[in-house]
């Protein structure tokens, strides 16, 4: 008989699909797959707030921004720089000609305005004189000017004078018998005087029933004309020159009937496009250079902007991602002063820097090439937009903590200087309504609630103390000793009290803020997150066993005989 093979008993293996099992390793995976979005979101959240060197360091990430940011800084200063001094001799041509019109047509101008107004006459015979003055000067101005001036066309596309009068319609006055009879109906009447009305000899517009003034019923005299004139001192600029019409208006102002006549000069310089340029040299070509600089600003500006509003967008996903995540994890949202922590307000500030400076160069570039005129607008929005590219660097500064004393300091108490300064500026609303209704008349800096908050201003920072005590009118005793009470009690209270109290805010501020950087700023949700213990190493060490430990077989005794043995 032959002999049988011996066979070993069998092994069985656990069945796997029992639903123990099955469990076991769904919580593990799920265990394992909670633990590593956590261990993302904290990498994410720890590269976000760190500094530019400390990215770099980490992922090699250059700092695009950084230097876009110092590069930006350099071209814009350099381009507002170049801008300013265009718009100096802008200014200093509008100046120029407005005192010069002064000396031409007003009589008598002693070359200082006596107050808002430029001079004043006191007689019949002055003011007549004033007038007719003005308006001979106007038809001689190619003899006797010294600028590039001609004459140019008024509102009604004519080229001349317009003198119009305001007076009361009708009335009688006898001040000696303190007798008034007047109809307060104002009526206006205008003559336009062109050049050949003004080139007549004899002049008879003087001898016309329009000249001939009743002064008690008058309010006003108004002689308005139009000059044109071109710039040439650019041209030494090497830039291209600017062509200006000039408004001029002279005033008579009798409204107040005190036997002085106030006259005002107004001229509104307004730049308009040359129709017809022709200059040789090399002024052509620098305009181009300076329209291609001003191009490669734009550029600058908005790969600033993109690179800015790209960065906002992250952070706003970031912060989605984090709140989600400490709800599902601690069953409680996260508080507000962490969620605003991912807004950055420095990027907000740059993104309104860069818009301002496109704007305000695409203005630029247009003023250049001459087809606009606005130097107000650009220059609002170009000096400001170079006051926020020059603050922007605090947060730069920011990340050294010696430098970011400041900023922390303005952070904390900015919210109660401004709930203090709401409560003092219903004080201080208080005394300009009373210093401008009770001083008023008696003192000049007193006169509207413009000048009186100013003047109070200038008190609580010291400034010209003694001028506005000496130039209260002692006419009156009562209201001298009411001045001396206004100013000692205001003077007393905003100074001594109210503004050594603001200091003290910003001084406890500085305080705290101190004390946090020597023993520690108070921790918050998100800050003890970013702290939790996430040593990679460790947790690749036990994931791993673990994961090894759930995926071994375990197999039984019967099954043994499955095993083939040589």
């Amino acid at each position: 008989m032959a002999r049988q093979p011996y066979r070993f008993p069998q092994a069985r293996i656990p069945e796997r699909g029992s639903g123990v099992f099955r469990l076991t390793v769904r919580n593990a995976m799920a265990h394992h797959d909670s633990e590593m979005k956590e261990e993302c979101l904290r990498e994410d959240l720890k590269f976000y707030f760190m500094s530019p060197c400390e990215k770099y360091r980490a992922r090699c990430q250059i700092p695009w921004k950084l230097g876009l940011q110092i590069l930006k800084i350099v071209m814009v200063t350099t381009q507002l720089v170049r801008f300013g001094l265009s718009n100096q001799l802008v200014v200093a041509f509008k100046e120029d000609n407005t005192v010069a019109f002064k000396h031409l047509f007003l009589k008598g101008y002693s070359g200082t305005d006596e107050d808002d107004y430029s001079c004043s006459v006191y007689t019949q015979e002055d003011a007549y004189e004033s007038i007719f003055f003005a308006i001979n000067q106007y038809h001689q101005l190619k003899d006797i000017t010294l600028g590039t001036l001609g004459y140019g066309e008024n509102e009604d596309n004519r080229i001349g004078l317009k003198v119009c009068k305001q007076h009361y319609k009708k009335g009688t006055m006898f001040p000696s018998n303190e007798t008034l009879n007047i109809d307060n109906d104002i009526e206006l009447d205008c003559v336009h005087l062109d050049l050949q009305d003004l080139s007549r000899d004899p002049p008879d517009w003087k001898n016309s029933s329009f000249f001939r003034l009743e002064f008690y019923r008058l309010l006003q005299v108004e002689i308005s004309f139009h000059l044109k004139g071109i710039d040439l001192q650019t041209i030494h600029s090497r830039e291209l020159p600017d062509c200006y019409v000039f408004q001029n208006t002279i005033i008579f102002d009798n409204k107040a009937h005190s036997g002085k006549i106030k006259i005002y000069f107004d001229s509104d310089a307004k730049i308009e496009e040359c129709k017809d340029l022709n200059i040789f040299g090399s002024t052509q070509k620098n305009a181009q250079y300076v329209l291609v600089f001003d191009a490669f600003v734009i550029v600058i500006c908005l790969a600033s902007l993109i690179l800015c509003t790209r960065s906002i967008v992250l952070a706003l996903r970031l912060r989605k991602r984090f709140l989600n995540f400490f709800l599902e994890k601690y069953k409680r949202p996260v508080c507000d002063t962490d969620q605003w922590k991912f807004i950055n307000g420095w990027y907000v500030l740059v993104i309104i820097s860069d818009l301002m400076t496109i704007i305000g160069s695409i203005l630029k570039m247009e003023i250049k090439a001459k087809n606009l005129t606005n130097y107000d607008l650009c220059s609002i929005l170009l000096g400001t937009s170079t006051l926020l590219v020059w603050v922007g660097v605090i947060r730069y500064l920011g990340y050294f903590q010696a430098y970011n004393v400041l900023i922390l300091t303005m952070q904390a108490s900015l919210p109660k200087v401004l709930r203090f300064c709401a409560c003092a500026g219903m004080i201080y609303l208080g005394y300009t309504f009373c210093g401008w209704i009770v001083l008023g008349p008696y003192h000049d800096k007193f006169e509207n609630l413009n000048t009186v908050a100013e003047c109070l201003f200038s008190l609580v920072n010291g400034d010209d103390m003694f001028a506005t005590f000496a130039q209260i009118q002692q006419k009156s005793i009562l209201v001298w000793l009411f001045s001396r009470l206004y100013l000692y009690s205001f003077i007393s209270l905003f100074i001594y009290m109210i503004l050594s109290l603001f200091i003290a805010l910003i001084t406890d501020s500085y305080d705290t803020i101190k004390k946090f950087q020597q023993n520690g700023f108070p921790e918050t949700d998100l800050q003890e997150f970013l702290k939790e213990c996430s040593s990679k190493e460790e947790y690749q060490k036990e994931s791993s066993a673990f994961l090894s430990c759930i995926c071994c077989r375990r197999r039984k005794r019967s099954d043994d005989h499955l095993i083939p043995i040589n």
